[in-house]
């Protein structure tokens, strides 16, 4: 299997899209000289095109012994391009940026993967979309929960398919999720990179939409009784990362996914003989083995709120540990008051 070319990261070419390319109608062979090719009249009155690639009417396909190409029903087209995709992969023609992101990978398998997961069985409802730039960098912040990670994934379907823009989240993750197999690959290509200030600041140079979990695994690994209770942020640095970048902060309340593994103890000895920073026990995990992996059904709720402006600090800001602190707080606040906001609005947690 051939390799894929790795392209620099530049923003016009890491969002272009492969489109196949195809002769005009002025070059499909000696039956369209002397003709005019180019027609006057608007796309909607214009004949069917003939497989000579001339427009021709049903009269004109009849004379010349051609017959016009009969329209392509959804599953052919589907498939064709399923086809085209498949060949694309093993001649090598596509393409990734330096993170390893793969922008058609992620757009026709990963979030297809993903999409039944989000609308079927989370019937994730999304609030505030448009308070995500159309254009230019944003960082995203939200808390964390769930034991696994599924909630950074499902906020990255969110951004993708209701995004009016057509954005995509590039989430900036933990260690070990580079060091695990499989893991490692997939978590490139859909985009994910390490969570550390030279690469975040990188993404939002380029005008990328960049998500954060400052709580880490203290958010993810929090015991059941302590669900929609942010932990600490941290010290502040990806405040520091959006005001170097003059990017919008941009806070993110997800309620639902506290409840698919309700964390009710922590195998301390067996996470450190595994290399985790928790081995969850939950009500159906270990005791059902496999089983006890599937997640609950519950409904989720993601909702942005309101950007809060980093462009109009001067760039020693990012510097002021009292400015930090300050933002820092304001976004956890923030994040804070609509989860309580949520939580009582909703009827129940599966419904």
């Amino acid at each position: 299997m051939a390799d894929a070319k790795v392209i620099p990261f530049d923003d016009d070419r890491s969002r272009a899209r492969r489109r196949p390319g195809g002769a005009g109608a002025s070059g499909a062979g000696g039956s369209g000289a002397g003709r005019e090719t180019v027609s006057p009249l608007p796309a909607q009155a214009r004949a069917p095109l003939g497989v000579a690639g001339e427009a021709e009417g049903p009269g004109e396909a009849r004379e010349a012994g051609v017959a016009p190409e009969p329209p392509r029903s959804g599953w052919e087209r589907r498939l064709a391009g399923g086809l085209a995709f498949l060949r694309r992969r093993v001649t090598g023609e596509y393409e990734v940026d330096e993170f390893g992101y793969d922008e058609e990978l992620t757009d026709q398998v990963l979030m297809s993967l993903l999409r039944p997961l989000y609308e079927k069985y989370f019937r994730v409802e999304v609030k505030g979309i448009e308070n995500i730039p159309s254009k230019g960098g944003a960082l995203v912040v939200a808390n964390h929960s769930g034991t696994l990670p599924l909630d950074g994934l499902m906020m990255q379907v969110a951004v993708h398919d209701n995004h009016p823009a057509g954005r995509h989240l590039r989430l900036l993750a933990a260690d070990l999720v580079f060091v695990l197999p499989v893991v490692n690959e997939l978590a490139r290509k859909a985009g994910h990179t390490l969570a550390c200030a030279e690469d975040a600041e990188r993404l939002l140079g380029r005008g990328e939409i960049v998500g954060v979990m400052p709580e880490g695994f203290k958010g993810i690994g929090k015991p059941f009784g302590e669900r929609y209770k942010l932990q600490r942020f941290g010290r502040g640095g990806f405040v520091s990362t959006a005001l170097r970048a003059g990017v919008p902060i941009v806070p993110c309340s997800i309620v639902g996914a506290e409840e698919i593994y309700p964390m009710i103890g922590n195998a301390k000895t067996l996470a450190r003989i595994l290399g985790f920073p928790y081995f969850p026990l939950t009500p159906t995990f270990p005791w059902l083995g496999p089983l006890g992996m599937v997640p609950l059904p519950t409904k989720w709720t993601i909702q942005f709120g309101e950007p809060i402006e980093t462009d109009g600090y001067p760039p020693e800001a990012a510097e002021d540990p009292m400015l930090m602190f300050n933002l820092t707080d304001q976004v956890r606040e923030q994040i804070q008051h609509t989860l309580y906001k949520l939580l009582v609005q909703r009827r129940s947690v599966f419904f």
